[in-house]
């Protein structure tokens, strides 16, 4: 495949999965804003252009020792494809000069070049004895895990020499070829948790006002983080509660939401990521024409192997109305024999607890004003699913009159 065609190939398919996720200044921060929950360290520059990203995680005792399960992806810039990328990004977005940087930040690991087959070895910042981990080899993806074992001595000892009162440990690559730092958080098995999703539900993506919208929100203008004091709030529960950020989106694009989530203005608290690595090549089209049914299943996945994880902790799972997170948590409910889902909160970006109460039912939601006018294509997929799995609804499931019929 030609460089060209392979690079818009990437980018128009990576445009629909956001989308799928399926020009004014941003508005001031409430005081209400939650303050991030540990010292979190911002993510390093790599100037060479090759480096590991690690996606924070977790975790769990297993009997007496921990089982910290890490993951990460060994990647190298393409700097003629990324600039390409951006300019063709620039033009699908309508984004204007001045916001050419913005784009170009964005965009950046989109076309980056998967390394295969690399060692990829860690230690832990705070480790007197300087002990080496080694990843399972990359695999096509540039794709690699490692469960971690830790005595509880051990994770102790950690915990106190990086001054750690929250479970959080920092680990970083021991390779100068491809650096990278990363984040676990070791979980007690007691306690609540909250899990969360990201676009909509935190940061303002506008997903059901269609493909057009999304982007210009995801490349060209500043990231903006929801105002809503009911959903906040549940960001601010106190005793420093566990956050996981469990999202359908790309992972090529978790360096710039946690910058602004967690590093930067967004002021949430440090949790662990849990985005979809999507390959590019032509297998993502299978992820571009369902990804609401992508993001169904790696929700419903991710979560499932949480609560597992933690059979003896609370959760309180908090998404948006404008995708698939009230289906997804009351599946969850539903199969939850322990009873650890304490509550569904779910901001209502479309109005249905007006329009369609028998969706949220049992629910929390948080209203919108003024709600998202839902575009015809994005309501006509959402429909399916919603109908799909309430097949016991009262009535079709139809689109806020407001905004047009459905």
């Amino acid at each position: 495949m030609k460089l060209n065609t392979h690079l818009a190939l990437v980018v128009v398919l990576m445009a629909a999965l956001i989308s799928g996720w399926c020009n004014g200044p941003a508005p001031p921060k409430p005081p209400s804003t939650p303050t991030p929950s540990s010292n979190a360290p911002p993510r390093p520059r790599v100037p060479n252009g090759k480096e590991v990203t690690f996606y924070p995680t977790y975790g769990y005792r297993v009997g007496t020792s921990w089982n910290a399960q890490l993951r990460g992806w060994v990647h190298e810039d393409r700097e003629l494809e990324a600039k390409g990328a951006a300019r063709l990004l620039k033009r699908m977005a309508n984004c204007n000069a001045a916001q050419m940087k913005t784009v170009e930040a964005r965009s950046a690991d989109i076309t980056d070049d998967d390394k295969e087959v690399e060692t990829v070895k860690v230690k832990f910042v705070s480790d007197p004895d300087g002990k080496e981990y080694e990843f399972s080899k990359t695999k096509f993806e540039g794709i690699f895990t490692l469960d971690l074992a830790l005595t509880d001595e051990k994770a102790t000892q950690l915990q106190k020499l990086e001054h750690s009162s929250n479970g959080w440990l920092t680990y970083r690559a021991v390779s100068n070829d491809y650096p990278g730092l990363g984040r676990v958080r070791l979980i007690e098995p007691n306690g609540v948790s909250v899990i969360s999703d990201i676009d909509d539900t935190i940061k303002i993506t506008e997903v059901p006002a269609g493909q057009a919208t999304v982007l210009r929100n995801t490349f060209c203008l500043d990231f903006r983080a929801v105002t809503e004091p009911g959903i906040l709030a549940k960001y601010n529960l106190g005793g420093d509660i566990p956050v996981h950020y469990v999202s359908g989106g790309p992972e090529q694009l978790f360096g710039p939401l946690y910058d602004f989530l967690i590093i930067n203005p967004g002021g949430f608290p440090e949790g662990t990521f849990h985005l979809k690595y999507f390959p590019k090549d032509l297998s993502i089209l299978r992820s571009v024409f369902s990804s609401l049914d992508v993001t169904y299943d790696h929700k419903l996945k991710t979560i499932t192997t949480l609560m597992d994880r933690f059979p003896d902790r609370k959760f309180i799972l908090v998404g948006d109305s404008g995708e698939v997170d009230p289906e997804v948590y009351n599946e969850i409910k539903k199969n939850d024999r322990r009873g650890q889902v304490t509550e569904i909160v779910i901001r209502d970006v479309i109005n249905d607890n007006v329009v369609n109460p028998w969706r949220l039912a049992g629910m929390t939601p948080i209203p919108v004003d003024p709600p998202i006018c839902i575009e015809q294509k994005h309501f006509e997929q959402l429909s399916k699913r919603v109908e799909k799995f309430h097949p016991e609804r009262p009535k079709p499931y139809i689109r806020n009159p407001a905004c047009g019929k459905g």
